[in-house]
């Protein structure tokens, strides 16, 4: 019979990201990236919000994460304005991207 084996340690997701540098790097992107589409948020059109997502950010690039290309085509209108904006409040955005999400959600 082997022996049995040591207890397993269950670690949640937050501590494993604070204990990987990669994946806290990662982590912190992904709050940042929710931080900046929070703070644009008042200037993305009303029924378009609901279509929009906080996707990866990409040095001076970030990108936003649309269910459709309709919802894509109206938002294109507007990153000039979400561009200025978060350089306005001090983040160093020189281009945002757009990416169709294929299946909405």
């Amino acid at each position: 019979m082997p022996p049995p084996s040591p207890p397993r340690r269950f670690v949640d997701i937050l501590q494993a990201c604070e204990d990987a540098p990669t994946l806290a790097r990662l982590a912190q992107l992904a709050h940042e990236s929710r931080e900046r589409l929070e703070a644009v948020q008042f200037l993305i059109p009303g029924p378009l919000r609901s279509a929009v997502k906080a996707g990866p950010i990409d040095g001076a690039g970030w990108c936003l994460l649309v269910d459709n290309s309709a919802a894509a085509a109206k938002l294109r209108q507007v990153l000039p304005a979400l561009t200025a904006e978060l350089q306005r409040r001090g983040w160093q955005v020189t281009s945002i991207r757009l990416k169709v999400q294929i299946g909405g959600k």
